[in-house]
């Protein structure tokens, strides 16, 4: 009753009372009190609510708040180790220097203030989750430490007070159990598989997410807190005393049930045990571990039969271990909350928050370890339970990520190996799984195959579901002391055989050979990753611990239990020599483990190789399936293997990719090489041929018949024998390179293939038996190989704007002496690989002059073989290769068909391998023998005089003539027969195999082998017969290397007999077949002095002995040869030279395409040019023309909004990016919002229509035109886009919205301004130089003025042409938005209009001036100036301006030049005042007379327009002066007009003059660029201190003969047509005779027309202080961290990319910020990506980076993580093609973002 009581106290007071009552000596009623209490608030049977939550945070912090309990408990925290646990797509650190597991990682924060300056490190996104191992030496080394862990933090923290933490171990014990209960009674099983409702779980942890992230929020308080949770988990006590409940508690018995039967199902227990579970002592299962995985797998595999699906059920194997020793295993029980929390965890598949939880107690070292024991107690369950899971992808994840600390610490693993029998765990557990998707394999003996291997499309593999567990034993194997366990427990090595052969031939192809198949399945991706993963990465584990001589034995082992699989598997299968047809598997992982540890044997532990190896009979049956993947391999890329579709090509592809190369081709090379070395040659030769299937090609004779392929496929697959061959004897990656020199071969194949860039090289590289990152003692970093082999070119910038990464290209040398044309074949994924090293190699040798024809691939010397494996050049001298060699030369010469240059050069390549590796020569003699014997250098010049051949009937070979009549020729003609060679490859492959047979085993003989022949399929056409015939041969392969040198070198005695002794071999290494020849011959002539004299003999024979009718067809053919190339040369060269004539004649008119102001205004006399009208080129059309009024012409523009002049400053320095809180942008010094700000206070005080002239707006989202030069009729570009919206291709642009690209020269677009007819007889007197005085000029002016007042609107009928100008004014105003429109009271209304247009005027003029650098110093026509448009601008605006007249009352025009007699009249204006003379801005009045007036306007009258506007634009720059004045210095020019007395002063007479010319310098750029346009002036250069005179002169302000600078006063340039002062006085009048307040009046006087050119943002040079501080950094608008944050690089502004939160009428806060900042342009920096993008409009595109790493690569969406820095080069080219509005031609790959952005 009084817990009930207790409940309505206050939660705070009660708990006060309740900690002092157990702080007593006596707190017997203390206790009780609180037991009552937490029965009330944690009872199970009520909902978990919040109510219970608080009482026992209330209860924990003993009356204090809980906040301030937490930080006392922090205080006195003493861990040392970080421990921070983080989950998915957490950013980590890696630091290679300082790891000591491979899976060491580190939170920012320790990574930041660690010491980690030049370490091999990288940043990574976390996917299954992790730990931060900072402070832990078992994982990293101490120098890596933080700053916080590197002090033993334990020392200087002081002890805590007892009290502090006495309630939190009274009240989290219950708070555990009631948990715990929850989870009890939440889990309800669901029908046969025990396995719940996904939904309803999630319902059960989403009503206990508060009180499991109150655990989680406790465990984060530091070591203190930690210490009592651990203690509480563990101890057994409580939990004997706590998990069943209160007898008298129904409920409680009732929960515990529940516990029972969830624990039942989960297979833990075994029946036979239940009877003796009493309530107290629960025991799961006595017997040991290994009983309790097999039960688990009993119910899987149970489950799994029911459906049937498993085919190829296995025997259970009964793992001899687990009798082994039955006393060591401890029974397993559930006698603590940490084991009963882990197994919820896993049964409600790891909810994070629990994982989370259960992890940040780790750095508590007995946690640790009680913890490691339970989950590998469950581990079997685990793994149950994952392969049931739905999700299995995250639960794996969620899995590892808890496996990964606990078995990257080497103590750890191994004191579970001894203890729990972690390794036989691990392997059962496989081994189970494995089985559960077990089918019968159909290789070889489809029948009677006795073998199973894993079904590839089952989910097990298709989803690596089994990754988590494969994942765990690679990270256990990587400890030595594991591994040995492993290595020396020979049960645990039989079974794990056993487990590889599940895989060993799984995913079987089959050829199809009639229809193509109906479904490619995609499956091998399966095979090959469960190869990888499984099988080739635990090898590569076990390995690396089989280094030393020490280690010997292990390997034995290894190697025995592989051959006894392999026996086991050949036995399975019912293989006895030959493999079945029409089938490949790439999968042979027991052939590759016996591979790598016999090469292991050999290379570091001294090891004898022949006491691995087996009997011959067994080598011969290893060797099969490898060479058989070699032919196929050669089958696939000569597309005989095309009806099984691309998939095929895909395995090909992935068996030799880097990836992969290592594990699989590399290991099957290798023991082919074995085989070779200790098979007999002649049987290993013979069995190439015939596995490639070209026997039949390997004849004397003209014609044959091949009973396997088709005549196309016949040359590539001889190619692919001989190139195999080529590889087997040369590669010598097994056979004694070092490691080093691997790396180096490696490199240098994949940088001659193409230049690489440094992470491509890394990835490309296969990582074993090199690791590539840290650094082996003794062996040559990866940097350091790349350095020594390759010359980096730094990043460039293509003319196009592609951005170039930082490469990688081999030295000369490298080309010269390491490039292996071997090892490029056998690395490249595709066949182009090959032929693009051997152009780049070309490239080389005639850029250094040395070889300039069409080079063949060099011959490379090769390392020396180590002495195990010399019987591998055997093969090079055996006499089938002679044979063949012999046959192959001979065919060539003769032209046969399907012989190639690429045979001939494998052919050389052979005999050339031969003469350098000699072996002793054996002679054997025997008369049937071609050769006397098997060396090659003697067999060399062996004459082979008749060969017999068969031959079907029809080939020419067979003779027609009757038999000889003479005696004398019927006897030689016998002996001839008797004489003549027999060779067939397939009876001598027979013979060879029936001796070694006999050899080794005598009953093996008696297994009758069908003779090859009988077997030959005969084809339905059934071709002709074949016949016996004898050929006369009298040739040996020296002689026919010396004709085919004739033949290849077109010269009848190419070689003189002399030319041994001329030799120079230094040239031999590189050249064309002609060189190998000549450097084969004089190795030979080299090497034995008999050669030689056969070589001089051979070449002594001017005309060799061929018979004359073989004779002439050859010469002929030579001849016609040499004709028909030298026509080719000459049509080549005639096409080629019409070519560049017809491209010369493009490029004159793409860049040379009349100008719209024609330049050669400038050169002929005035009259001249403009009595012609201007000519345009349609370029649709192709027709030339004037624009007429009725057919107007048009320029090709794009109208783009633009605020890139609203973002100028006044400051010189860009602004710096913000990356911490202390920094800020600020806009308000912006040229945008400074002319806001005076616009929107002229409009307080003054009329509107004034205001809205006297100044310009367009800063912000003003429209700026630019064109490519191009024109085009107007109504054919009516017709183009019409064919354009017709087109359904894909275009980056939306034809509705008016875009298109330029027809010529494909530059984007989106309007057409048309060009206004050009009529000479008004312009003729334009430039004619005036004498008129002033006063005339003003008058004249006025009465134009007065013209137009009269005449408003100019067009006198609707034609063409003022309909197009209409349309494109209406283009104009649609390319911004109406916000950047309406700046009058009364939006719409003419004057808004009126500005809007004037103002697209100036914006295009402040552009082009920007463009020029701010200046006209430069002079001269702009770099666009072809491409200028303002002049067809021009014309435009002022055709529309002139619908609006100026009320003469108003007209600037009148107060610049007149005084105003009667000044009351504006007094008695009703309205606001005109805007005063001295506020108005004056570039924007000099726009508007020009635009206003007739046109073309004469230059005198522009003049003198000029004149007056800078009068008053120096007045206004005398007034701001003034303004700047103290009052005595002001005083002082007044009383003295010089300022002699005050000469402290700073304003001297010159800083006066100077500040003046600069005020006034804006307004006469502008006037003098105006000038350029509209009359075609030339802009003439000038210094930047004499711009001023110079431009004054330009404008006629100045005499044009004007004084040394230094010596022009501004005053000078004023003319006035009126009384200076009168005038002056007027227009001061009007601003004193405001009455508003004088500061107001103040600020707008005072106006600065100067802005610095826009800048982007000031970067800092380091990525990482952007990422640091953005990528966690809330929005300010959604008060969240976005998913993918991303920078305005304009403003600085933080936005959400994508992100929903910050939506606004379906767009999205990119876009948003896009428009409003640039007026629909946006330059965005996306924070997790490192990349820029442009959004243009409606259209965006991924820009590139500008940060790249120290090896000029850019790191997209920061997967490699390495440190990146600016590159200030590309910054500079972004911001260029924003300043200069180019983004839309340089960048080519745009798409629609739809407002998603």
């Amino acid at each position: 009753m009084m817990a009930a009581s207790l409940l309505h106290w206050d939660k705070r007071s009660t708990a006060a009372r309740l900690k002092a009552e157990l702080t007593r000596t006596d707190n017997s009623s203390g206790l009780r009190q609180l037991q009552e209490l937490l029965d009330a608030v944690l009872n199970p049977e009520k909902t978990a609510d919040t109510e219970a939550l608080d009482w026992c945070k209330c209860l924990i912090a003993g009356g204090e708040g809980f906040e301030e309990f937490c930080k006392t408990v922090r205080s006195y925290d003493n861990a040392t180790l970080c421990g921070l646990v983080w989950t998915a797509n957490f950013v980590a650190y890696r630091c290679r220097t300082c790891g000591i597991s491979p899976c060491m990682s580190l939170c920012a924060e320790c990574f930041n203030n660690g010491e980690h300056t030049g370490h091999d490190f990288n940043m990574f996104r976390s996917q299954a989750g992790g730990a931060c191992d900072c402070g832990d030496s078992n994982v990293m080394r101490d120098s890596g430490f933080c700053q916080r862990h590197r002090l033993q933090t334990g020392e200087n923290v002081p002890s805590i007070p007892r009290d502090l933490l006495l309630m939190s171990e009274m009240v989290l014990p219950r708070f555990i159990l009631s948990t715990i209960q929850y989870l009890r009674d939440g889990y309800i099983e669901s029908g046969k598989n025990y396995f719940p409702v996904k939904r309803d779980l999630q319902k059960v942890l989403q009503q206990l997410e508060p009180q499991i992230s109150f655990l989680e929020e406790l465990t984060k308080m530091g070591g203190a807190m930690r210490t009592v949770l651990t203690k509480i988990l563990t101890n057994q006590q409580t939990y004997k005393e706590l998990s069943m409940g209160q007898e008298e508690n129904l409920f409680s018995k009732k929960n515990y049930e529940k516990y029972l039967a969830a624990l039942k199902n989960s297979g833990l227990v075994s029946v036979e045990e239940k009877r003796h579970v009493s309530h107290r002592d629960f025991v799961y299962s006595a017997l040991d571990v290994i009983f309790v995985v097999l039960t688990i797998f009993h119910h899987l595999s149970q489950e799994d039969q029911d459906g049937g699906q498993s085919v190829g059920q296995r025997k259970r194997v009964k793992l001899s271990s687990s009798t082994k020793d039955p006393f060591i295993i401890e029974s397993l029980k559930h006698k603590c909350f940490l084991e009963e929390l882990l197994f919820w965890t896993i049964k409600f598949e790891f909810p994070q928050k629990m994982v989370t939880f259960l992890l940040n107690m780790l750095p508590d070292q007995d946690y640790k370890i009680t913890f490691t024991k339970t989950f590998v107690q469950h581990y079997a369950f685990i793994m149950k339970t994952l392969m049931k899971s739905h999700e299995s992808d995250t639960m794996s994840n969620r899995i590892v990520h808890i496996s990964v600390q606990l078995f990257s610490n080497e103590e750890l693993a191994r004191h579970m190996t001894e203890e729990c029998h972690l390794l036989d765990i691990m392997v059962m557990v496989l081994h189970y799984m494995m089985e559960s998707c077990l089918v019968k394999s159909e290789l070889q003996d489809e029948e009677n195959n006795r073998h199973v291997v894993v079904n590839c499309s089952e989910a097990l593999l298709k989803n690596n579901t089994y990754w988590p567990l494969v994942s765990d034993f690679i990270n256990i194997l990587s400890h030595q002391s594991v591994a040995k366990k492993f290595l020396e427990d020979h049960s645990l090595l039989m079974l794990w055989m056993s487990f590889v052969s599940f895989f060993q031939g799984m995913n079987l192809n089959k050829r199809e050979l009639n229809e193509h198949v109906e479904f490619e399945s995609q499956t091998y991706y399966a095979a090959f990753a469960a190869e990888l993963e499984a099988c080739a990465q635990p090898m590569w584990g076990l390995l690396t611990h089989c280094k030393v001589k020490e280690t010997q034995e292990y390997t034995k082992t290894v190697v025995r239990y592989c051959l006894e699989a392999l026996q086991i598997w050949f036995d399975a299968i019912g293989f006895i020599d030959e493999p079945a047809q029409h089938q490949v598997t790439f999968h042979l992982p027991l052939h590759r483990y016996y591979a790598m540890f016999l090469s292991r044997a050999v290379k570091c532990q001294s090891l004898d190789l022949d006491s691995l190896l087996p009997d011959q009979e067994m080598l011969m049956k290893i060797m099969v399936h490898p060479l058989q993947i070699q032919a196929c391999l050669s089958e696939i890329h000569s597309n005989m293997w095309v009806r099984n579709g691309l998939q095929i090509k895909g395995q090909a592809m992935t068996y030799v990719q880097s990836h992969f190369c290592n594990s699989m081709i590399d290991p099957d090379i290798y023991l082919l090489q074995v085989c070779a070395s200790r098979l007999d040659p002649d049987y290993f030769i013979s069995s190439v041929f015939e596995r490639f299937k070209v026997v039949d090609l390997l004849t004397m004779a003209s014609q044959h018949q091949n009973a396997v392929l088709d005549s196309e496929q016949e040359r590539p697959m001889l190619e692919g024998a001989l190139t195999f061959l080529v590889i087997l004897t040369s590669l010598r990656i097994h056979l004694g390179m070092t490691d080093d020199e691997i790396l180096r071969a490696e490199m240098v194949s994949q940088l001659c293939m193409n230049d690489r860039t440094h992470s491509a090289l890394l990835d490309l590289i296969p990582e074993n038996p090199n690791p590539k990152s840290g650094i082996v003692p003794g062996s040559c970093s990866f940097e350091d190989v790349l350095s020594a082999v390759a010359d980096f070119k730094a990043p460039v910038f293509e003319p196009g704007g592609s951005m170039q990464q930082g490469m990688y290209t081999p030295k000369a040398e490298v080309w010269e002496k390491e490039f292996d044309p071997i090892m490029v074949v056998l690395r490249t994924v595709y066949r182009r690989d090959v032929q693009s090293a051997m152009d780049r190699y070309s490239a080389f040798l005639k850029q250094f002059g040395i070889q300039t024809g069409n080079p063949w691939p060099p011959y490379k010397e090769r390392t020396p073989l180590h002495p195990c494996y010399k019987g591998l050049i055997q093969l090079l001298h055996c006499k089938t290769l002679h044979i063949v060699i012999f046959t192959l030369l001979y065919k060539i010469w003769m032209d046969h068909q399907n012989m190639s240059e690429h045979v001939l050069c494998m052919v050389l390549y052979l005999i050339e391998l031969g003469l350098d590796n000699q072996e002793p020569c054996i002679e054997e003699h025997c008369h049937d023998s071609w050769f006397p014997g098997t060396n090659l250098l003697s067999n060399l010049h062996h004459v082979i005089n008749f060969v017999r051949v068969r031959v079907p009937e029809t080939a020419p070979e067979v003779k027609r003539e009757a038999p000889p009549s003479t005696s004398t020729e019927a006897s030689s003609y016998g002996q001839n027969l008797r004489e003549a060679q027999v060779f067939s490859l397939v009876a001598e492959r027979r013979r060879k195999f029936q001796e070694i047979i006999n050899r080794s085993n005598t009953e093996a003989a008696q297994v009758v082998r069908p003779k090859s022949s009988s077997t030959r399929w005969v084809s339905p056409g059934t071709p002709p017969q074949l016949v016996t015939e004898i050929l006369e041969i009298r040739e040996s392969m020296l002689s026919l290397l010396v004709k085919l040198h004739q033949k290849m070198s077109l010269k009848q005695n190419s070689l003189s007999t002399s030319w041994l002794e001329d030799m120079d071999t230094s040239r031999h290494t590189h050249g064309d077949g002609i060189t190998a020849i000549e450097r084969i011959l004089t190795k030979a002539a080299t090497r034995s002095c008999q050669i030689k004299r056969s070589i001089q003999d051979i070449c002594g024979k001017v005309c060799p002995p061929v018979p004359p009718k073989k004779n002439s067809p050859t010469d002929k053919k030579t001849m016609d040869k040499e004709e028909r190339r030298q026509r080719a040369r000459e049509r080549q060269q005639k096409l080629l030279a019409e070519f560049a004539s017809r491209q010369k004649s493009f490029m004159e008119t793409a860049m040379d395409v009349e100008s719209p102001e024609t330049e050669a205004a400038m050169d002929l006399g005035p009259s001249e040019v403009m009595e012609s009208e201007v000519l345009y080129d349609c370029v649709i059309c192709g027709q030339s023309g004037p624009s007429t009024e009725d057919r107007p012409t048009g320029l090709v523009v794009l109208l783009q909004a633009t605020s890139v002049l609203g973002h100028r400053c006044k400051s010189k320095q860009a602004k710096n990016l913000p990356t911490s809180d202390e920094e800020h942008i600020y806009p308000a010094d912006t040229c945008g919002v400074a002319h806001d700000l005076r616009l929107t206070l002229m409009q307080q005080f003054f009329k509107d229509s004034s205001c809205l002239q006297s100044v310009s707006i367009g800063w912000d989202g003003g429209v700026y035109v630019q064109t490519c030069g191009h024109t085009l009729h107007i109504d054919c570009h009516k017709s183009y886009m019409e064919s354009l919206r017709n087109d359904q291709v894909l275009q980056g642009f939306s034809v509705d919205k008016g875009e298109f690209t330029c027809p010529l020269c494909r530059q984007f677009a989106n309007s057409v301004l048309p060009c206004r007819p050009g009529r000479g007889s008004e312009a003729s007197g334009w430039h004619a130089p005036t004498n008129k005085t002033t006063s005339v000029l003003v008058k004249e002016v006025d009465d134009l003025q007065e013209k137009l007042g009269l005449f408003p609107v100019r067009f006198p009928t609707e034609s063409n042409l003022s309909k197009e100008m209409e349309l494109v004014i209406k283009d104009i105003k649609n390319t911004t938005q109406k916000k950047y429109m309406d700046y009058g009271k009364n939006p719409g209304s003419p004057d808004n209009d009126f500005l809007f247009m004037y103002s697209v005027a100036r914006t295009n003029l402040e552009l082009e001036l920007v463009h020029r650098g701010g200046n006209l110093c430069s002079g001269g026509a702009s770099a666009a100036a072809k491409r200028s448009c303002l002049n067809q601008l021009f014309h435009v605006l002022a055709m529309h301006m002139r619908l609006y007249s100026i009320d003469s009352a108003y007209n600037p025009w009148t107060k610049l030049t007149r005084v105003a007699i009667n000044k009351e009249a504006d007094i008695f204006d009703e309205e606001r005042p005109e805007v005063p003379m001295l506020f108005r801005d004056v570039p924007s009045l000099l726009i508007i007379f020009v635009l206003t007036m007739p046109q073309p306007l004469r230059k005198e009258h522009f003049t003198c327009v000029v004149k007056m506007l800078f009068n008053l634009q120096f007045i206004q720059a005398l007034a701001i002066l003034s303004t700047k004045f103290s009052p005595e210095e002001r005083q002082a020019w007044v009383t003295s007009g010089a300022l002699k007395k005050l000469s402290s002063s700073v304003w001297s007479p010159q800083s006066i003059e100077i500040s003046l010319q600069q005020f006034c310098l804006p307004f006469l750029r502008l006037s003098c660029l105006l000038q350029h346009h509209l009359y075609g002036d030339n802009l003439t250069g000038c210094l930047e201190e004499e711009e001023f005179s110079s431009l004054a002169v330009c404008l006629g302000l100045l005499p044009s003969t004007p004084p040394p600078s230094s010596a022009v006063h501004s005053a000078s340039c004023l003319q006035w047509p009126v009384n200076a002062f009168d005038l002056v006085s007027q227009w001061s009048d009007e601003v004193t005779g405001l009455t508003r307040s004088p500061e107001q009046s103040l600020t707008l006087l005072v106006q600065d027309p100067q802005w610095t050119p826009p800048r982007l943002l000031q970067l800092p040079d380091n990525y990482n202080i952007i990422f640091q501080y953005y990528h966690r950094k809330a929005c300010t608008v959604c008060k969240k961290v976005p998913k993918d944050p991303a920078l305005c690089l304009v403003c600085g502004t933080f936005v959400c990319l994508k992100g929903v939160c910050c939506k606004q009428q379906g767009t999205c806060e990119c876009v948003l910020h896009s428009q409003h900042c640039g007026a629909a342009t946006g330059i965005f920096l996306l924070i997790n990506a490192s990349v820029i993008i442009i959004i243009r409009g409606h259209r965006f595109c991924l820009w590139g980076s500008v940060y790249l790493d120290a090896h000029g690569e850019e790191d997209r969406d920061l997967r490699r993580g390495k440190p990146l820095f600016l590159c200030e080069e590309r910054y500079r080219v972004l911001e260029q093609q924003w300043v200069s509005h180019t983004f839309d031609h340089i960048n080519k790959r745009w798409g629609p973002h739809y407002n998603g952005l």
